[in-house]
């Protein structure tokens, strides 16, 4: 088994890595770290530029992510997976047999989640794995 979280250094991000850690070290489970790099937009050379940068990015999260596991004793590993990051979350999960997915919130209302499309929210519908929201601190 293991603790699956979605982390794109978003603001909600640095919370839900905490909470991760900490349920990974109460269970004794890995971490795994995901981001989802879902390819932007139709195929060409804008489409190569901003597919790396996203790729890019994402590992560049994940670093940091990775260095506060480490310091924390969990045992992590990474992924950057080309998928919306909801999907990327079930696929990892699924993959890794997860006890949990954790993914951080930005406090916006649960209509605006379903309308815009939010991560957790597509998760809490889609997931067939427990998903624990972390709310932004206030």
């Amino acid at each position: 088994m293991s603790v699956v979280l979605g982390y794109d250094e978003s603001p909600g991000a640095a919370r839900a890595l905490r909470t991760a850690i900490e349920v990974a070290a109460a269970y004794g489970e890995p971490l795994v770290l995901v981001y989802g790099a879902a390819p932007p937009g139709p195929t060409g050379e804008e489409y190569r530029a901003h597919y790396d940068a996203i790729r890019q990015a994402g590992r560049a999260g994940l670093e940091h992510a990775l260095a506060a596991a480490e310091e924390a004793g969990v045992p992590t590993t990474v992924e950057v997976i080309d998928m919306s990051p909801a999907q990327a979350l079930i696929e990892a999960a699924s993959r890794h047999g997860a006890r949990v997915i954790v993914v951080g919130t930005w406090g916006e209302s649960p209509i605006r989640g379903a309308l815009l499309g939010s991560t957790p929210h597509k998760l809490l519908h889609l997931s067939t794995v427990p998903v624990l929201c972390v709310p932004t601190e206030v």
